[in-house]
């Protein structure tokens, strides 16, 4: 099956979430081996992620996508604009949380909602986007690749609590 069959082989829809959707997006980010050592699975969610739910939506620099095929959530990431004085004011688009449903893999839905993403980065100045995905995710790394993305720097984090 050709990338195009893949696209059209269903309906995908790409919109906002609400916050009904954030149990399925938490179902989301808990469905593989890292995501299910971090992700705490309940219904209704637990407070602190409705609580970083409506930080997001407060903040005009965040968007937190999902894709919706057949009334149900298959794929999530956030988009943060980030403005910056580095690169003459270069305004950045950071992709955070991507996922798609394991059983929705494979159809070019993950593509769609990227490039979804890199859309509205452009639409509002971001010259750049930029992702950081797991040194262990090498699946991961083979599809952002593919999109045209380059491992141009060496990400670090220092947790803080």
């Amino acid at each position: 099956m050709s990338d195009d069959d893949r696209m059209t082989e269903s309906p995908l829809t790409i919109r906002e979430a609400t916050v009904d959707d954030v149990a399925e997006i938490v179902r989301l980010l808990a469905d593989d081996r890292l995501g299910s050592l971090r992700e705490v699975l309940a219904d209704p969610p637990p407070l602190p992620y409705l609580e970083a739910f409506d930080r997001i939506q407060a903040s005009p620099n965040n968007t937190l996508l999902v894709a919706e095929a057949a009334g149900e959530v298959v794929g999530c990431l956030q988009l943060t604009v980030i403005p910056g004085l580095s690169r003459q004011g270069q305004t950045r688009g950071q992709i955070e949380g991507v996922r798609i449903a394991a059983g929705s893999r494979n159809r070019g839905w993950g593509e769609r909602l990227v490039q979804a993403a890199i859309d509205r980065a452009r639409a509002v100045g971001c010259t750049v986007v930029q992702l950081t995905t797991d040194k262990r995710r090498t699946d991961a790394h083979r599809f952002y690749r593919r999109l045209d993305f380059e491992a141009t720097h060496e990400g670090m984090k220092k947790p803080l609590g």
